[in-house]
């Protein structure tokens, strides 16, 4: 049976979000562990917040532990969605999408892709 224990938690691959902030003036860096709602910290460098978001984590993984919580696990590669959409939308939008795209010489999908990750 698989006991599932701190050390199970801390080795699973967890996403982490680091964000560089600029705020009157200061820079310090963000960073979130995404599965986890609330796992986050801040600090001055962003190797400073890759350790301590580990330390975070681990605080929240036990706290969550001892109250017998659930934990949130990350999701595999076969839990993902498959990245297809089918997407309706005027006529007009079309061509223009098409037309941008040849103007970038990228296929229309790459273009949509590139747009909607902006």
């Amino acid at each position: 049976m698989l006991i599932k224990d701190i050390n199970y938690y801390m080795d699973l691959p967890y996403s982490i979000e680091v964000k560089r902030i600029k705020e009157n003036g200061e820079i310090y860096y963000f960073a979130k562990v995404l599965e986890l709602p609330g796992c986050h910290t801040d600090a001055p460098t962003a190797a400073e917040v890759l350790e301590e978001i580990e330390e975070v984590k681990r605080m929240y993984l036990e706290i969550k532990l001892e109250k017998g919580s659930e934990i949130p696990e990350p999701l595999s590669e076969e839990d993902l969605p498959s990245g297809k959409a089918l997407v309706r939308m005027p006529r007009t939008l079309h061509a223009q999408l098409i037309k941008d795209a040849d103007l970038e010489k990228v296929s229309l999908n790459q273009y949509i892709v590139y747009k909607l990750s902006k």
